[in-house]
């Protein structure tokens, strides 16, 4: 993992549009209660293990958006939080080990809080028209990743069908994933 790519900046925010708002994640506001909350539910905590107390929460938001590495994130629907979102930088990430990441690619971290909105294509409907806003928004990024849990199959369903390509399996540290891939 190399800790600083030279000359590349954080993870941008998206403007994706079209009823959906992607925005920082606010440690001062409500945001960790939400977070709290979602990552508490089984079908998140499950594959996140971050069911942390609201206060750890704060912190985390915090950390990251003082960083370079991770940009968290809250998308709205139509004005509703549906979404806990974390953009991150793949070369400045754990899964930098496990293929050739460059500079500007992309990952995304994505969990959908509300048990009553899965399997709904609330995922599938948001990835094409985000990772395009992404691209939009760093013209050097090539690709945009996930690494989802390979138990993880409804994810993995969402994700291809969403226009990622499976790329193998990769070993990290708390989970064997499935590396997905949409390249520019």
């Amino acid at each position: 993992m190399d800790a600083d790519p030279p000359a590349v900046p954080p993870p941008p925010l998206p403007d994706v549009g079209g009823g959906w708002l992607v925005r920082r994640a606010d440690p001062g506001g409500t945001d960790p209660d939400l977070l709290h909350r979602w990552m508490r539910s089984p079908h998140v905590a499950e594959h996140w293990r971050q069911a942390w107390p609201r206060a750890r929460w704060e912190r985390e938001l915090r950390d990251q958006l003082g960083g370079v590495h991770s940009l968290p994130c809250v998308v709205e629907r139509d004005g509703v939080p549906v979404l806990y979102l974390e953009v991150y930088r793949a070369a400045r990430d754990r899964v930098a080990a496990c293929y050739p990441a460059r500079p500007h690619d992309l990952g995304l971290h994505v969990a959908v809080g509300d048990p009553a909105r899965t399997g709904r294509g609330l995922v599938r409907s948001l990835l094409p028209p985000l990772t395009d806003a992404l691209f939009a928004a760093d013209p050097e990024c090539t690709r945009v990743i996930l690494e989802p849990d390979v138990r993880n199959e409804r994810a993995i369903r969402s994700f291809t069908a969403a226009g990622f390509t499976p790329a193998g399996e990769i070993s990290l540290p708390d989970k064997t994933a499935l590396l997905v891939v949409r390249a520019r």
